[in-house]
């Protein structure tokens, strides 16, 4: 577990040690891979590329955005023109949005590197103030470029899926429901989407949603 960061790799032991379904997971799969990113106006610019689009989509798209500007900074992407960003395969409203959070950052309104002063709720709300960054988003950074430890991104469609197979439920718990339900997992929440986004890759029918964007 040296590749994850050491609060989420101590969170894995743990729940590996007290759930026998997670450990038998990773006895069949292996533990989850690592998913750490540069913190950053490029990181966030990804998770928002991979916003309501498919895991394919996203890394296409990605691809395309990366070869318009290197390094990826908000200058530069103030600097590209609205028919690139089209072309590459941003839609109109996260062509506004991204704007805005390239001008806010290069503007000094949004300071990135001073989220990993604030709590966990405060960053979330920080991040989620920026139009077109929903409490999804932020969380996602969070727990990728900045590894916190106990983030649980309750709305994901793959983790709602895993922890309803892991449980039994007949249904789908929606994100209203499950975010209460992933106190049992405190303060290790972090760890657990990881394992739920492992348990969605391996044992979900194929075409129940979205995996795990990165």
């Amino acid at each position: 577990m040296t590749d994850h960061p050491p609060a989420i790799a101590e969170g894995l032991a743990g729940l590996i040690a007290r759930e026998p379904a997670l450990a038998a997971l990773v006895a069949e799969a292996g533990l989850p891979p690592p998913r750490t990113r540069p913190a950053g106006f490029a990181t966030l610019l990804q998770i928002i590329t991979g916003q309501q689009v498919s895991t394919q989509a996203a890394a296409a798209i990605w691809q395309r955005v990366a070869r318009l500007a290197s390094p990826l900074t908000p200058a530069a992407w103030l600097d590209l023109g609205d028919d690139a960003l089209r072309e590459a395969g941003f839609s109109r409203s996260k062509i506004v949005y991204c704007r805005d959070l390239a001008r806010l950052l290069a503007e000094g309104r949004l300071d990135l590197e001073a989220l990993r002063r604030l709590d966990d709720e405060a960053a979330i709300g920080a991040l989620s103030a920026v139009r077109g960054i929903g409490r999804w988003t932020a969380e996602i950074y969070l727990l990728f470029a900045e590894g916190r430890p106990d983030i649980w991104p309750a709305d994901d469609i793959a983790i709602q899926t895993a922890y309803g197979h892991l449980r039994g439920l007949g249904l789908r718990p929606d994100g209203r429901t499950l975010r209460p339900l992933g106190e049992e997992f405190r303060p290790a929440r972090s760890a657990a989407a990881l394992l739920l986004w492992h348990l969605y890759r391996h044992r979900s029918r194929p075409g129940m949603g979205p995996v795990v964007p990165g």
